[in-house]
């Protein structure tokens, strides 16, 4: 599928206190980006952070999603907890409240929910899982879109429930040969252009190589890099500058999905 219009999401918020995750400002990759996926504060972020960042996407017009993570701020939310579903489903209503009220705040709206790292993976793979936060999505948060991967059982359950779902394109994450990213706990550092390039590539045919040399239909309506990767503000201007540059506008996830519809 061609993609002329897409979104450009990033993880924001990734501090703690006086302690820093990203590689760059949230304010500068806020000046690239048109989604943010903001830290809930179980694997990072606190009040004062998520604060200022929902002040930041709200004045600049980017679509605002919470972030919310296992419980796991020592792990930054990439390791597995086990835990009930059900607990985990409070979990994410809690730290999805939190953020929306911030977000009442500053006169804005929670455009989406985005699982952050281990609990992504985990809700991609576990039906059960997948389909209470849809269901809870439903009843607390109507309208609101879940993001995952269109190989996942995330997307398959919100397509069942009548749950918007906005499928995801990994710009510094390598694909497996079933379409779904290859998690890691550390990343290498990327060229800028070849991240960049991939991402155009992805748009204009539809296509993504894998880690064997495969070739493979991907679809997706927005495109993610993480503010922790090597170099992330080189990468994420790299990423914007091609898209333009070839005629792919950038608008919020809820916007592209109402292009699209």
């Amino acid at each position: 599928m061609v993609r002329s219009v897409v979104d450009l999401n990033c993880d924001l918020g990734e501090s703690f206190g006086q302690w820093t995750i990203s590689e760059a400002p949230d304010d500068e990759l806020m000046d690239l980006i048109t989604s943010a996926n903001i830290a809930t504060g179980f694997h990072a972020g606190d009040p004062t952070i998520m604060n200022a960042v929902v002040q930041g996407a709200v004045a600049r017009g980017i679509g605002i999603g919470a972030h919310p993570a296992y419980r796991d701020l020592q792990g930054f939310g990439r390791r597995r907890i086990e835990a009930k579903p059900e607990e985990l489903v409070n979990d994410v209503l809690y730290q999805l409240g939190a953020l929306r009220e911030f977000t009442r705040r500053h006169g804005g709206n929670v455009q989406h929910v985005k699982p952050h790292g281990a609990l992504y993976m985990e809700a991609a793979r576990n039906t059960e899982l997948s389909g209470l936060i849809v269901e809870a999505l439903t009843r607390s948060s109507p309208g609101t879109a879940i993001f995952c991967m269109g190989t996942s059982e995330t997307y398959r359950v919100a397509g069942a429930a009548g749950v918007p779902a906005v499928r995801e394109f990994y710009a510094d994450r390598d694909y497996d040969d079933s379409g779904s990213i290859v998690f890691t706990r550390r990343m290498r550092a990327l060229d800028p252009k070849e991240v960049a390039d991939r991402c155009v590539r992805a748009c204009q045919t539809g296509k993504v190589k894998t880690q064997s040399g495969a070739d493979i239909d991907i679809e997706f309506e927005s495109i993610c890099f993480h503010s922790d990767t090597p170099g992330a503000l080189a990468i994420g201007r790299a990423i914007r500058d091609a898209l333009t540059g070839n005629g792919i506008k950038l608008m919020p996830a809820a916007e592209v999905m109402a292009a699209a519809a």
